[in-house]
């Protein structure tokens, strides 16, 4: 897909939302309307198509987002990665808060589109990259990462990285609903909250976030 294609095809298959939490920001997400909601997984194959978690505001990414926006002293002026960024809700949260850089990782092409739009929607720039980062020296002063540790493969490969993240001087925050693979170790809790959400995407109509801060060792 080029990228007038990719751009195409997400105004197509979402609808303009906001995140149940975090409703100053409007995203381009799936709903039960749109076509990529009742997409199977053979239909995504056929097109050449990741499974689209691009097209949800997950609970992890609300919860690091409203926290941005009700203290943006926690990003302003500084270098901000959203990891595995998604729909980029939580950095276009930090644009509007004031970061100097507000970069979005992510390794699928679509949900880098996804963040770039959503942010253009906002009226914040952010850079999106395609690529995965994990490897790369530390630019950031600010790390937010939005329920990444949802299979043991991708926890596995993403947290040594993170903690040298945080020991390079990184402020590494985690925001978790409850995934089974997320370690407790060399871990302080931020905050806690409840976020909305729905029985299509989790098993339960809340999920319990809690955002931790990964403590240099």
């Amino acid at each position: 897909m080029t990228a007038d294609t990719r751009e195409a095809f997400l105004r197509r298959h979402t609808k303009l939302s906001r995140a149940a939490i975090v409703p100053e920001i409007l995203l381009h997400l799936a709903t039960e309307i749109t076509p990529i909601w009742q997409a199977t997984e053979a239909w995504l194959a056929e097109r050449g198509i990741e499974p689209p978690f691009w097209a949800f505001a997950w609970p992890g990414s609300q919860a690091l987002a409203r926290i941005v926006l009700d203290s943006p002293e926690h990003v302003r002026g500084r270098r901000v990665l959203d990891f595995a960024a998604g729909c980029g809700l939580a950095a276009i949260a930090c644009a509007k808060a004031g970061a100097a850089l507000v970069e979005a990782a992510e390794i699928d092409p679509l949900a880098t589109a996804s963040a770039l739009l959503n942010a253009r929607t906002n009226g914040v720039s952010i850079h999106a990259e395609t690529r995965d980062v994990v490897g790369d020296a530390c630019r950031w002063d600010v790390i937010l990462c939005g329920d990444v540790c949802y299979e043991a493969p991708m926890t596995g490969h993403i947290l040594p990285w993170l903690r040298a993240m945080a020991a390079g001087g990184a402020e590494v925050w985690i925001a978790d609903p409850g995934r089974a693979y997320l370690p407790r170790e060399g871990m302080e809790v931020v905050a806690r909250m409840t976020v909305p959400t729905t029985l299509e995407l989790e098993d339960a109509e809340t999920r319990p976030v809690t955002v931790y801060r990964l403590v240099p060792p």
